[in-house]
């Protein structure tokens, strides 16, 4: 097996004097853009990059709408952490009322996590694989 990648990108890439951090969603005071710029600059000013976003998630509440307003919660911090450009969104979950109703409206936004590029993690009492 080679040790070289195939993407010449990754082929030229050189290491960087920066420390990377994991950011909690609940840090943060925003996720609009204006704030999550002024972040970054922030982070790099101090020799930080951000490589994880935390997001604790609850879905304790048997009822469709709780759910919803959950996910896109959850579908904003995944929007904040590609604009910040993070590698990874780490989607903490506690308790679960209904696993079969909470695991699609998840898949959904892992979903979308892959389509900003992003690696989509789930910890905690739920998984996305039945």
């Amino acid at each position: 097996m080679s040790t070289t990648s195939p993407n010449p990108a990754v082929e030229r890439c050189q290491p960087a004097d920066a420390t990377p951090v994991s950011l909690e969603a609940a840090t943060l005071e925003s996720t609009a853009p204006e704030y999550l710029r002024d972040l970054k600059a922030d982070l790099t000013a101090e020799g930080m990059v951000p490589a994880e976003l935390i997001v604790e998630a609850c879905f304790d509440a048997d009822c469709s709408l709780a759910t919803q307003e959950e996910v896109d919660r959850i579908r904003g911090y995944v929007r904040a952490g590609s604009f910040l450009g993070v590698g990874t969104v780490t989607v903490s979950v506690g308790d679960v009322a209904d696993p079969e109703k909470v695991r699609p409206a998840l898949a959904a936004c892992a979903e979308r996590a892959e389509r900003e590029g992003l690696a989509f993690d789930l910890e905690g009492s739920l998984s996305l694989a039945e």
